[in-house]
């Protein structure tokens, strides 16, 4: 039984223009141990899938479908069942540092209150842990510090600090949204490092969204792109590097700068813009942009399957271009 398996989310937003369908039927499941990567352009659906299973939704946020962790459907349960498995069994580090901490409360405070309240330390004990913790994610004289506010660290420090409070309770399943975005390239190698040392101790699942291809080759095993709230490729991380079927993912990855190709060849970046997701197209959603659109492509594709794991969603062939 895979630890969580999701079936046909969708994800809207009421707002005075109409609804906003942000995810549109996403399928997908990770085991245990496994680290699945989540990549797309922003307003993909992303976020907002792993917001929908967190069940923190904004108020004219709406979900349906199944998120089944475990076996049980996180979206029938009540509040309090599920406040039992955020933070300790799920956990998520979320993208800006800025908003998800308490400015009005010590580092400490924060990050200690998790432990006592899920692992039953004494406040001694989880304050130790929590240091650790800081230390573990390279914040500097943890033991001081961590007596501070917010305010008092900077960005990439607050990042950091979120990156710790996710991996406190060596969570089943740790979904990082875009964990690294504030961080050097040495700080991201570093807690790249330490997520994929939890899987190692803990077998502990990871969930990354993320724009950052080289993060995703190093760590995941497998990735899912999307597109206007759709899935349109899921595989292994070396079919989607080495052998992209969709033409989105082609164009991702030709935007992304490369060493073994010449400083004069320039990027290739996928023209246009993403479709209005309250007018949504008919047919493929990547239509307008493709430059190997036909008629075919005003029908829905299909999402076609390799028989090794790799699937797409798209009229083109597996030898198409």
């Amino acid at each position: 039984m895979a630890l969580l398996e999701l079936k046909d989310l969708n994800v809207a937003f009421e707002i005075p223009d109409g609804e906003v369908h942000a995810v549109t039927k996403l399928s997908f499941s990770i085991d245990a141990g496994d680290a699945l990567a989540i990549v797309g352009e922003s307003g993909s659906g992303k976020t907002q899938t792993m917001m929908a299973v967190m069940n923190l939704l904004a108020e004219n946020g709406s979900a349906s479908g199944k998120a089944l962790f475990k076996g049980e459907d996180l979206m029938q349960m009540n509040a309090a069942d599920l406040n039992k498995r955020r933070g300790k069994e799920i956990a998520m580090i979320f993208q800006d540092p800025m908003t998800s901490l308490n400015p009005y409360l010590r580092i400490e405070q924060q990050m200690i209150e998790v432990v006592m309240h899920h692992q039953g330390l004494t406040r001694a004990e989880a304050r130790a842990h929590a240091i650790e913790m800081l230390r573990a994610v390279r914040i500097p004289d943890p033991e001081r510090r961590i007596r501070q506010y917010p305010h008092e660290y900077s960005g990439g420090m607050r990042q950091r600090v979120m990156v710790a409070m996710g991996l406190l309770c060596e969570p089943d399943l740790l979904i990082a949204d875009e964990p690294t975005t504030a961080l050097d390239v040495t700080v991201q190698a570093q807690i790249s490092q330490l997520m994929t040392e939890l899987r190692a101790k803990s077998n502990t699942a990871i969930i990354l969204i993320t724009h950052d291809l080289g993060v995703v080759a190093g760590l995941c095993d497998r990735v899912l792109v999307m597109y206007a709230g759709e899935a349109v490729e899921c595989g292994t991380v070396e079919q989607i590097f080495y052998q992209p079927k969709h033409p989105y993912t082609k164009g991702l990855l030709k935007s992304v700068p490369r060493l073994d190709q010449p400083d004069d060849s320039g990027l290739e970046a996928i023209p246009g813009n993403p479709p209005n997701l309250l007018l949504l197209p008919e047919g493929c959603r990547f239509r307008e942009r493709c430059p190997s659109a036909h008629d075919a492509c005003r029908d829905t594709p299909p999402m076609q399957l390799d028989g090794q794991g790799h699937a797409w969603r798209c009229f083109l062939g597996p030898t198409d271009e």
